[in-house]
């Protein structure tokens, strides 16, 4: 929390970081960069910071003192929103499934149930559609390409994992049942990954003709290319090795800790292998 300011003006989440940035980045180099994506990207951050600050005052119960950044950010999210919606007026469309999320999230923060999994769930599917939402920009909406689904998909994946895997260190740490849930949710990942690389590796050659189908055709029905899937198995098995080695090795790890690692290590080697060629 910054010095000499109230409550809420900084996120204390170190990891939400490498979930606000991995799919806007994701997105933003699959579908193609523009100028407009700088201005979506801004409108990203202040969204995320007016979201973390409405949260926390509806959790303080809407307490004077936790109101001066959730004015601060909403107005600046105007400013920015605004001449974004101009520019593209489509990315209303949007509107349709973050909506919902977003009730869920600020509803869990009121509740005092935000570290549920419901609310992880919400808001971690939430900043992976912005994955979509960066790569169609300037584009109609549920319109984008499979790529940018499976990105998406597999970005949600992992952020939802992580969930599981940062509760065994800090609030279930020593709790052999979320341990177990964390381990069998990252081995699951590991053999859908792997089952899919192998489907993918089959469909991409017709047994009659011994042609590679129609990239259109792939694209549409698993997304990405087999070498993707196959790196991605690869990771997550090493994430499911993480789930049960470092909660016994390094039990008192700290949350920034935690944070940075996320950061620096695995987000950007998701990110990564989602925007490499075959």
């Amino acid at each position: 929390m910054a010095r000499g300011r109230g409550p809420g003006w900084v996120p204390e989440q170190h990891g939400a970081w490498a979930m606000l940035a991995a799919p806007l980045l994701v997105g933003t180099v699959g579908g193609g960069p523009s100028w407009l994506h700088l201005l979506l990207a801004l409108a990203w951050l202040v969204a995320y910071l007016a979201f973390q600050a409405t949260g926390l005052w509806l959790k303080a119960r809407r307490r004077p003192r936790w109101w001066p950044p959730v004015r601060a950010y909403g107005a600046l999210l105007v400013l920015l929103g605004v001449p974004l919606v101009v520019l593209d007026p489509l990315i209303l469309w949007w509107g349709v499934p973050f909506a919902p999320l977003l009730a869920v999230g600020l509803w869990s923060s009121w509740a005092r149930r935000d570290r549920s999994l419901l609310n992880d769930g919400a808001t971690t599917l939430a900043a992976c559609l912005m994955c979509v939402v960066a790569w169609q920009l300037g584009g109609r909406p549920f319109a984008a390409p499979g790529e940018a689904w499976a990105s998406a998909a597999v970005l949600w994946v992992y952020f939802f994992g992580t969930a599981f895997y940062v509760k065994t260190m800090i609030r279930e740490r020593g709790n052999p049942v979320m341990l177990r849930v964390s381990i069998g949710y990252h081995a699951l990942a590991t053999l859908a990954l792997l089952a899919i690389s192998t489907v993918r590796s089959f469909l991409a050659i017709d047994p009659e003709q011994g042609a590679e189908r129609s990239g259109t055709f792939l694209l549409a029905t698993l997304g990405l290319y087999p070498g993707t899937w196959s790196a991605l198995a690869v990771v997550f098995a090493l994430l499911t090795a993480r789930a049960w080695l470092v909660p016994a090795r390094f039990p008192r790890a700290s949350p920034k800790q935690l944070g940075i690692g996320e950061i620096l290590a695995t987000s950007a080697l998701v990110a990564v292998l989602l925007l490499a060629p075959a």
